[in-house]
């Protein structure tokens, strides 16, 4: 009888051990609940702080040290609003020993080609989420790395950022402008922090023909586009945010509050029709007349 206990025991630990390895794998690996467009457009509106520099982890606490060459399309196709699932499907697990329950940030360790053989530059890159564990923020160490992103192609170097090019001086007659908004923000970006420096140069130089310009300021109304890429609630919520943000701005260079009207038309008014439905480099392209600001003033 002895024997027997014995012989069970120790088939039956290596089993527990197994059930116990599966529950904790299952844990992590378990699919996230289903994402409303309420819980995506709260997540637009959240507009946390970005984080700091010293806020990413030190590359070599890494788990997955190695790091990866990611797919530009897959971080184009990243959005505020989105679930762990679908994150993963993009970027694959986090670099990092993140924790196995309740975890609100991902940090990954992604490399670039410079062209020139096998060299390339490593850029880190963090995944904010929020409390219904949607994405509402997406974070690059660097302001390089933060503009690998923005050109039509895949960039294999991050290029010295040239000298915003002037805006175009408005006559009083000249009552309606559009900026466009690639540029402006960091990608997915939509508050004060995530302004790239060439859009703060842009909307300071605004703000300055239009003190130069009108006088007797009466009313400007801020009203932001997107392109379709996205649900019809993120996309409302993320041009409100924006729309919000450079009224901030003009307020900070002397542009009085209580004449800057806002408004988010998301990507209800287009000025282009491109044909696709997969986030692809060309259809970004395609669409980037929609994503602007219209600004019509009265004095």
């Amino acid at each position: 009888m002895k024997n027997q206990m014995n012989s069970f025991c120790a088939r039956a630990l290596p089993l527990a051990m197994a059930a116990c390895l599966a529950f904790a794998l299952g844990g992590c690996a378990s699919p996230s609940h289903t994402i409303s467009p309420k819980a995506q457009a709260n997540a637009a509106r959240e507009n946390p702080p970005a984080p700091k520099d010293e806020d990413f982890p030190a590359l070599d606490s890494a788990k997955w040290s190695q790091g990866t060459f990611p797919s530009i399309e897959a971080l184009r196709a990243m959005r505020t609003g989105m679930g762990k699932d679908q994150v993963r499907e993009l970027l694959s697990w986090p670099h990092f020993s993140e924790g196995l329950g309740g975890v609100r940030e991902w940090n990954y360790i992604f490399h670039f080609r410079t062209g020139k053989g096998a060299e390339y530059v490593t850029c880190q890159y963090m995944v904010r989420f929020n409390k219904d564990v949607l994405t509402h923020g997406m974070y690059w160490k660097g302001p390089n790395c933060a503009g690998l992103l923005n050109p039509p192609a895949a960039a294999m170097v991050p290029a010295v950022v040239p000298a915003p090019a002037p805006v175009p001086v408005p006559s009083p007659a000249a009552r309606h402008m559009s900026l466009g908004a690639d540029g402006l923000f960091r990608f997915d970006g939509s508050g004060l922090n995530d302004i790239l420096p060439q859009g703060r140069s842009k909307v300071e130089a605004l703000a300055a023909d239009i003190k130069r310009n009108f006088k007797a300021l009466k009313s400007l109304q801020i009203t932001a586009h997107t392109d379709r890429l996205g649900s019809d609630a993120y996309n409302q919520g993320l041009s409100m945010a924006r729309a919000r943000t450079i009224r901030e701005l003009l307020v900070q260079q002397g542009i009085d509050r209580g004449a800057i009207g806002v408004a988010g038309m998301g990507e209800r008014e287009p000025v282009v029709d491109c044909p696709g439905l997969r986030s692809t480099p060309a259809l970004i392209g395609c669409l980037q007349p929609n994503r602007r600001f219209n600004i019509e003033i009265s004095e």
